[in-house]
């Protein structure tokens, strides 16, 4: 006989929260107070790392100049480059933010502002000298990762939960050319530039996530390989997502409607 478990209130605030948080990529350019980002800041401080090394440091970006800035490279640079990845696929299955011609993607550039008008940008860096306080081996958890990148997304992750607890909007903006950004910033070349997380209030009403059902993702004892993806499935998976988020991905970054998706 299986005992009754009863959940706590900080459990359910919990859950309520990470069901609630969504990126929402439409924000109101009203300021928001720098207390709220100091809130945002000392929980995201407290996120795990290995030996507690903490690699973490954060830019608090507000001059309106520098956000445009580095949303222009973000388009040209970062942008670009996500751009032609995404033409290796097969049109239907490239991400919906990406299923236009090179003429639609450079009009889009040209009359865009995105994030640049979010009150305040979060941009995370990494020292990667801190993480050589943890045991060698965490070093290379598995390819091209390290503990570096795993504290970093841990702290991302507690900036988003904050931000959402406070009635504010984020968007996880991935950077993968990251010297243009340092040289606006003036971040030394050996940290790392991981994140950018806008952040405001939502111009719009945050979509309630939706997940795979737990009994999906949960083995006992051993893996059951009756859930095991053949590749035909992991394709039919792809169509099947592609067909839930292109409108939602077109409205937010072409700018027909509401800017948020349940990511």
């Amino acid at each position: 006989m299986t005992a009754s478990i009863t959940t706590t209130p900080d459990y359910d605030l919990l859950l309520d929260l990470v069901q609630r948080r969504a990126s929402v990529r439409q924000l109101k350019p009203d300021p928001i107070p720098d207390e709220y980002i100091t809130r945002v800041l000392e929980v995201a401080r407290w996120a795990q790392s290995g030996a507690n090394s903490q690699p973490w440091e954060y830019i608090v970006v507000k001059d309106p100049e520098i956000k445009r800035a580095l949303f222009r490279t973000y388009v040209e640079e970062n942008n670009d480059f996500i751009y032609w990845m995404e033409q290796q696929r097969v049109p239907e299955l490239r991400h919906p933010s990406f299923q236009m011609t090179a003429d639609e993607a450079v009009q889009r550039q040209r009359t865009r502002k995105g994030w640049s008008e979010a009150p305040a940008l979060i941009v995370v860096l990494g020292d990667g000298r801190r993480q050589w306080g943890t045991v060698q081996g965490a070093h290379t958890f598995g390819r091209e990762q390290s503990h570096l990148t795993d504290g970093l997304a841990n702290t991302c992750t507690l900036i988003h939960l904050a931000a959402a607890s406070l009635g504010l909007g984020t968007q996880w903006v991935t950077i993968h050319i990251q010297e243009p950004f340092k040289r606006i910033l003036g971040v030394p070349d050996l940290l790392t530039l991981y994140l950018i997380i806008p952040i405001g209030y939502p111009a719009v009403e945050p979509m309630r996530g939706v997940r795979r059902p737990l009994e999906e993702l949960v083995h006992y004892d051993r893996y059951d390989m009756s859930r095991y993806m053949t590749n035909e499935q992991a394709i039919q998976y792809l169509y099947q997502l592609r067909g839930k988020t292109i409108g939602q991905y077109r409205r937010s970054y072409v700018g027909d409607g509401e800017g948020q998706t349940p990511s």
